[in-house]
């Protein structure tokens, strides 16, 4: 959002722009508590964010009550928008996302689990989020359809560190392969423990596009190779997506951790759009931002150049097309770029 901004000299229609920041914590009600916040201001335009899933499911109902609309370039859990083409749990109107639907996520892992591993038994863990237990659902629909079986269906709590007791039962479950769709460093304490029990080897172990991600990568080292992950498939690379790479390092003197800051810049490109669409100017130069308006701005989204791809926003507010790729962890000193590079199977529904 900043490096959007950035690129407009810090205006939008002549008007400066001030950037109400809250943290979510990463969890439902934390999103809530900064939801209230922001929208107890009547001049906040729109709410940008948030980046995890279970945080934007309670924001996004604070937001579609106070009228207002939302846009992430991160969400992708399935219950924000819609799951097999019909309105989700969570849907909320005004709400919106530039990431892909992980509906798709879980049958892509699963599909190569069986087809590509010749795999026939799987555990799975999540955390509880309404993120990793739609990724483990979805994992364990698709197997289970194309004649695998769940061995195990288990969580942890955010926050746990020791992961040895469910990694033991899934070991004693005779799983041949452990999907994890978690977050650090939940994540990077089951795959640090499964690597040191005996009883682990041999299982496969596979993870989300949560853990693609340069921390994680620098936290567990050598430990992560052999592994596999499910995740978007990146954007293709160009001058545009240079452009901003460079723009992004120079900035914050670090190179992005992940690649969502694409399909966020594109989501902030289609808020300004649909604000653009939205504002009447008045004659003393001032602006009225229709909060309905503004949404149908948003929801009139189609064919918008976005450097992750071609962007349309449907009814339930997904604008990107999914597609994702089955990565496999060869040489961990190559970091994300590496991993991302070394596709194994691809999934476009």
């Amino acid at each position: 959002l900043e490096l959007a901004l950035d690129r407009k000299g810090g205006l939008l229609l002549n008007h400066p722009v001030e950037l109400v920041i809250e943290d979510t914590g990463c969890r439902q009600e934390g999103g809530a508590n900064a939801a209230l916040r922001i929208v107890s201001d009547p001049s906040v335009v729109a709410i940008f964010g948030t980046t995890c899933s279970g945080a934007a499911a309670a924001a996004a109902q604070v937001m579609t009550e106070a009228g207002l609309s939302m846009i992430s370039g991160n969400n992708s859990a399935p219950f924000l928008t819609s799951i097999a083409g019909k309105r989700a749990p969570k849907w909320q109107p005004g709400y919106f996302r530039t990431a892909s639907n992980e509906e798709h996520a879980g049958p892509a892992a699963a599909r190569y689990a069986y087809e590509g591993l010749g795999v026939r038994a799987a555990a799975m863990i999540h955390d509880g989020d309404l993120y990793t237990r739609g990724l483990a659902t979805g994992f364990k629909t698709e197997f289970e359809r194309l004649g695998g079986r769940t061995t195990l269906f288990a969580a942890v709590d955010k926050g746990d560190a020791d992961m040895r007791p469910v990694l033991e039962a899934a070991a004693a479950s005779k799983a041949e392969l452990l999907f994890f769709p978690l977050f650090q460093p939940e994540g990077n304490h089951v795959l640090q423990t499964a690597r040191e029990m005996p009883e682990m080897d041999g299982i496969k172990l596979m993870s989300d596009g949560a853990l693609i991600e340069t921390t994680f990568i620098e936290d567990v080292g050598e430990a992560s190779k052999g592994m596999y992950f499910v995740g978007p498939t990146p954007p293709d690379p160009g001058p545009a997506l240079d452009a901003l790479r460079a723009q992004y390092l120079a900035k914050y003197r670090a190179a992005p951790a992940a690649d969502y800051y694409v399909s966020a810049f594109d989501a902030a490109g289609i808020l300004f759009d649909a604000i653009a669409k939205a504002a009447v100017r008045r004659k003393d130069g001032s602006l009225v931002i229709g909060r309905q308006a503004l949404r149908d701005a948003l929801a009139a989204t189609s064919g918008y150049p976005g450097l992750g791809g071609t962007l349309r926003c449907n009814e339930f507010g997904d604008c990107a097309k999914p597609r994702f790729n089955v990565l496999r962890m060869d040489d961990p000193s190559k970091g994300v770029a590496g991993l991302a590079g070394n596709v194994v199977f691809t999934y476009a529904p």
